[in-house]
């Protein structure tokens, strides 16, 4: 059982020395009971006193990484239901199955920018042709189509498959990795929990219950195996939504036996981009899809990334001066904030309309130019300092300076701080932006 903040206290060593970075021991204690913090933070806790400390510690969904030739997906270390109690931290790797290597390098080198990240897809999954999975010639064959398509990808890898012969060939094609092994289920679990604690491998639980999901998993870190993943084996989009909340309830309230990262395969649902929605949204750790789409793989990397988002952190744009289109001395000045989502419907309306403008990012803690003003992080003194900061000056040869309409109220106040500049009031709307540049900047 989880121990308390004050009990926590009662095993540190008291000596409020602040190398773990808080004020006293106590404000550690608290943190770590929160689990915010690790127990390897404190450099002075005993031994003895580790391993009581390290349930607690310990985050309620363990951190299972798979690791590829080159990068790596991790999942787990989640410590909510709701993203808005705090936040989710590690993102679902998006997985596409695969028979044979035709495909992966068109897959693989799929890249698309959205406000500034560029998304990719994090893996695939290696499954062996079931019609001979259990022949003599199927591990070697398996073998061969696992180092094909690590010829193609250096992403991290799922193996797929309930022979274990086959999977120790595919472990074998993969040597210094750690796929993901996947396949676990009642009737083999033995021979592949001795597969996944001889490779180091993760290892994919598969039953379709909590309790025989909890069963299996006991069973298996019996054997030593510590890093498992877990295969509710639903499609049903309503009973993976029953089954995933209630993993993640449960392992929230340190159940340790299903305290780990779930797998989800919409690529066996009737509607696989709904399925792969869910599962985002509903805590999937891993998610399969059947094949490769740059659409479908758009949308969901964009909700991903939506969900996954720090709701205390709104995406950013690093502060500074932009030169959009080679602009040159006599271009205007723009004016916008640095969330990220008004920065790229700024620059990317006036770069579409072809003219060259200087825009000057405001740090406005990644709000948008009216929450920004409302806050209080977006008024004139701040832009001021912005313009004086970055130099603008001398960039130009025309000292104009375009705020957006929202913040029309600003310009007086602009000019007090800015006494030799022109202050012009924009559009309340980006896309507006080149229509006003070219009738009234000229």
């Amino acid at each position: 059982m989880a121990l308390s903040g004050i009990q926590i206290y009662k095993l540190l060593p008291q000596t409020n020395c602040k190398e773990c970075g808080f004020p006293t021991c106590l404000a550690f204690a608290m943190k770590l009971a929160a689990k915010q913090v690790e127990l390897s933070a404190c450099p002075y806790v005993t031994e003895a006193n580790k391993a009581q400390l390290a349930e607690s510690s310990a985050p309620p969904i363990r951190l299972i990484t798979l690791k590829g030739a080159a990068g790596e997906v991790k999942a787990g270390n989640e410590v909510c239901l709701f993203r808005h109690e705090k936040t989710f931290y590690n993102k679902p790797g998006l997985f596409v199955r695969v028979k044979s290597a035709a495909g992966v390098a068109e897959a693989d080198a799929y890249k698309v920018n959205y406000v500034g990240m560029d998304f990719t897809v994090d893996g695939f999954a290696v499954e062996a042709d079931a019609s001979t999975s259990l022949s003599a010639s199927s591990p070697a064959a398996y073998a061969d189509t696992v180092k094909a398509v690590r010829a193609a990808t250096k992403r991290p890898l799922i193996l797929l498959s309930k022979n274990p012969d086959v999977l120790q060939a595919g472990v074998s094609a993969l040597p210094g990795e750690k796929p993901l092994l996947c396949g676990a289920d009642a009737s083999n679990w033995e021979k592949l929990a001795d597969l996944a604690k001889a490779s180091g491998c993760p290892l994919a639980v598969s039953a379709d219950t909590v309790d025989g999901l909890a069963d299996l998993t006991e069973k298996i870190k019996a054997k030593g195996v510590e890093d498992l993943v877990l295969d509710p084996m639903t499609t049903h989009l309503g009973k993976s939504l029953a089954i995933h909340t209630q993993l993640r309830r449960l392992a929230l309230k340190n159940t340790r036996p299903v305290g780990y990262p779930l797998i989800a395969f919409p690529c066996n649902a009737a509607d696989e981009l709904m399925a792969a929605s869910q599962a985002i949204a509903k805590y999937a750790g891993f998610v399969v899809l059947s094949e490769f789409k740059p659409e479908t793989m758009y949308a969901l990397l964009v909700l991903r990334e939506n969900i996954y988002t720090d709701p205390q952190k709104p995406i950013q744009v690093q502060p500074g001066i932009y030169e959009i289109n080679a602009p040159k001395p006599e271009s205007p000045v723009l004016v916008t904030t640095n969330f990220s989502i008004t920065y790229f419907a700024v620059a990317n309306e006036v770069e579409g309309s072809g003219l060259p403008a200087w825009l000057v990012v405001c740090d406005a803690e990644g709000m948008s130019v009216l929450t920004a003003w409302a806050a209080g992080k977006f008024d004139a003194e701040r832009i001021a300092k912005a313009i004086k900061g970055f130099n603008v000056a001398e960039k130009i040869s025309k000292k104009r300076v375009v705020l957006p309409g929202h913040v029309a109220v600003l310009s007086g106040e602009l000019e007090a701080e800015l006494p030799d500049w022109e202050i012009r009031v924009g559009p309340r709307e980006a896309v507006d932006l080149p229509a006003f540049m070219k009738q009234a900047l000229n």
